[in-house]
């Protein structure tokens, strides 16, 4: 399980755009999204880096 503290995050747009940027790598990951929390919660076989990297790409910021 792979937690990222996530900045930029508001709304169901944005949980979307997070969850289908790692789906897309990883289609069987699972996904998620605490908005209130600023948090991203995956169980992918993905590296860490490589899912920070994707939220990252869709304009997010991961603090840690």
């Amino acid at each position: 399980m792979i937690e990222l503290k996530v900045e930029g995050m508001s709304c169901q747009h944005c949980v979307r755009a997070v969850t289908q940027a790692i789906q897309g790598e990883d289609p069987q990951a699972q996904v998620q999204v605490d908005l209130a929390a600023g948090l991203v919660r995956a169980e992918t076989g993905l590296p860490r880096e490589k899912v920070a990297a994707l939220v990252e790409e869709e304009g997010y910021k991961v603090a840690a």
